[in-house]
């Protein structure tokens, strides 16, 4: 969606799982508005929070009038047989981005084009690279094409329907992605609970919440080093999104087993 729509709006990480909402990106040009609707990938649910993740997944593809299912020359099926099935049955025009093809040689692409098209006859199959941005434009021809005629749904200078809160706290959930190990990354979740913007700079207090003590410790680090470094990396993205100075405060607390609480997700905007 981010190489789409020209803008970072989603959340970029090697791992599994960075993507937790259904993040709107709104493309409006003199002929058209196109509506990106991002989600979670896939999977099979291990926690509440996953389950409530599916839910955006399903929401989307109930909405949606073009599917883009993304997937890439490491994978050759997907991780929730159900959304599989669905995808099969499904009237909705399929575009199938197989990305990534810039690590891959030609016979393993070929090989994958193959097995897409047994998987899912329907769907138009389209190799891409989003990081080197190849192969986009036949994207936006077959979406302008797909796509039915209908009244705008937003306003002409809208970019997305989430807040700003909403994207500091993502961005610094992404720095916690890059730069944390196994599984504490998974278990921590970004509130910003002060969003002050003052004339020449935009003063944020956020707390990063971690379901364990012992990820606390890890979250800070020797010395406040990583949770230092978090703020760093986090603050010079948010001042190039916000095109304003920031100040950035970031401090952890335990709220043990998050994850698996339905009033807290709900809390969280899950």
């Amino acid at each position: 969606m981010n190489q789409l729509m020209g803008e970072k709006l989603s959340i970029v990480t090697s791992k599994a799982q960075t993507t937790r909402h259904r993040i709107l990106g709104i493309v409006n040009d003199d002929d058209y508005q196109i509506v990106f609707s991002d989600t979670p990938g896939v999977l099979d649910p291990h926690y509440k929070l996953h389950e409530n993740m599916m839910k955006f997944v399903n929401t989307a593809l109930k909405d949606a009038d073009v599917i883009l299912f993304v997937t890439d020359i490491y994978e050759k099926t997907v991780a929730h047989e159900a959304t599989l099935e669905r995808l099969k049955k499904t009237s909705i025009p399929i575009l199938l981005l197989l990305n990534k093809i810039d690590q891959g040689d030609q016979t393993r692409i070929e090989e994958l084009v193959e097995h897409w098209h047994r998987e899912l006859p329907q769907a138009e199959i389209l190799p891409i690279s989003a990081l080197e941005g190849f192969n986009m434009e036949p994207i936006w021809k077959r979406i302008l094409e797909l796509l039915p005629e209908s009244p705008p749904y937003y306003e002409k200078d809208e970019l997305t329907d989430r807040p700003m809160r909403f994207f500091v706290s993502e961005m610094i959930r992404e720095k916690i992605f890059t730069n944390y190990k196994k599984e504490v990354p998974y278990a921590t979740q970004v509130v910003v609970e002060e969003y002050k913007e003052e004339e020449k700079i935009i003063r944020i207090r956020a707390v990063i919440y971690v379901e364990r003590k012992t990820q606390k410790g890890i979250i800070i680090g020797h010395e406040g080093k990583k949770i230092k470094q978090v703020g760093i990396e986090a603050r010079k993205d948010i001042q190039k999104f916000a095109e304003k100075k920031v100040h950035l405060e970031l401090y952890v607390k335990v709220d043990e087993n998050w994850r698996q609480n339905e009033r807290k997700l709900e809390g969280f905007g899950y």
